[in-house]
């Protein structure tokens, strides 16, 4: 990257580690000079919460209203029932109208963590592309919008290439979306001024289609912003932990997991997730970044505070470290801890240590465990288990247990509420 960005938008996104690719630089860099710039990102309504994958993107908004600018987040309450085919091997579930409609309140509740919502030039706005797709007449689309589109390019898109050379179905439902998405950001920069779509490397080909497509129409300029597709330093995709995705919504993964997750962070990954997923100055992510040895974990505890702050608040990540200081005590245990969370009901008058050894992921089976703790494998904060009876209430719930099997094998079990 060899241009120098004068706006403050540009330049945290250049330094920071957000921008991928730009369809303008200098144009758009000038734009954020001149005023406010209204700029969205889509995101498709397919669960009740986003996971830490979009977290990337939600970051990107909050940066945007930071610097001056006017975040629009686009809920696709439309683009839902058909579908993003973006570099997928196979078609998406059709939802109901009604879950999808439960899914975008869920997902709302994240927004307001991260950004301020209102009436004013620089606050963020909400909308949901259901109100101009579901109303859509075919025959006016086909003749006003569908002539602008050429089949042949589209073709060369790589989100629809890589599913035709594999020879996988492409519905035309499918084929649709690219569309879709185009004719929001000209619906948007109808209504709202929208100057910028942003969003993850993988929407390239959409924001394009965009772009071109408001021009021809309404002969505006406008622009395109892409962020890297993130994979971890071990090549995992982000937003996924052994035991499934890492929501940011807390009824579905508690602040206790959720700081867990960034205090696993792998060391390599340290510096530039500081730099992306938190406010800390440049250097300070730098200085954090270069850490080793034991050291390096304090900078993960950084990471995981930050964070966890901005997703849930600064009581919820205090009382995670709290909670994750007095596990590690009781052994010193480093490394990725699988965390089982009961609820009341279900431990009941009591739940046996048999069943929590299994559903922690430390045995397989009952009769598994049951051994584990016939040959003197099996421990319960550090202590050796010798009856498989044992059955836990409540109260001796009341702090997090940790499990383990053999040395190196670990988990905790946390009772909620």
């Amino acid at each position: 990257m060899t241009y120098h960005p004068k706006s403050d938008f540009m330049r945290i996104m250049i330094t920071r580690g957000f921008l991928a690719d730009c369809t303008d630089y200098q144009a758009l860099d000038e734009a954020l000079i001149a005023g406010v710039v209204p700029a969205y990102i889509g995101f498709d309504a397919t669960a009740s919460s986003l996971h830490v994958g979009s977290l990337i993107q939600i970051m990107m908004l909050r940066w945007l209203q930071k610097s001056g600018h006017k975040p629009i987040v686009l809920m696709g309450g439309g683009t839902t029932k058909v579908g993003d085919p973006s570099f997928r091997a196979d078609e998406r579930p059709l939802l109901t109208p009604d879950q999808i409609d439960a899914n975008i309140a869920g997902i709302k509740q994240v927004f307001t963590s991260y950004v301020t919502f209102g009436d004013g030039p620089t606050d963020a706005i909400m909308v949901n592309n259901a109100e101009w797709l579901d109303h859509l007449n075919y025959l006016d689309f086909l003749r006003d919008i569908g002539r602008h589109f050429s089949v042949n390019r589209m073709l060369a898109f790589e989100s629809v290439k890589s599913r035709l050379d594999r020879e996988q179905s492409l519905s035309f439902l499918e084929f649709n979306y690219m569309i879709l998405q185009a004719y929001d950001f000209l619906e948007l920069n109808r209504r709202y001024g929208c100057l910028l779509q942003m969003g993850g490397s993988d929407q390239w080909g959409n924001i394009v289609n965009g772009i071109d497509l408001t021009r021809r129409v309404l002969d505006h300029q406008i622009y395109g912003l892409t962020s890297p597709l993130l994979t971890t330093s071990d090549g995992k995709k982000m937003g996924k932990s052994q035991d499934g995705a890492v929501w940011l919504n807390a009824d579905m993964r508690s602040p206790y997991e959720f700081w867990q997750f960034w205090r696993n962070t792998t060391d390599a990954d340290v510096g530039r997730f500081l730099k992306l997923y938190t406010e800390l100055p440049i250097e300070d992510c730098d200085r954090l970044g270069a850490l080793d040895g034991a050291e390096i974990n304090e900078a993960k505890i950084v990471l995981a505070n930050a964070v966890t702050t901005l997703a849930h608040g600064a009581e919820a990540a205090a009382t995670a470290e709290a909670t994750a200081r007095e596990v590690f005590e009781k052994g010193g245990v480093g490394d990725d801890l699988p965390t089982l969370l009961l609820t009341i009901e279900e431990v009941g008058s009591g739940i046996s240590i048999v069943q929590l050894i299994v559903r922690s992921g430390l045995a397989g089976s009952g009769k598994d465990a049951k051994r584990l703790i016939a040959e003197g494998g099996a421990r319960m904060n550090d202590e050796a288990l010798s009856d498989a009876g044992l059955l836990l209430d409540a109260a001796a719930l009341a702090a997090p247990v940790k499990l383990s099997a053999g040395k190196k094998r670990h988990a905790l079990v946390i009772l909620q509420g």
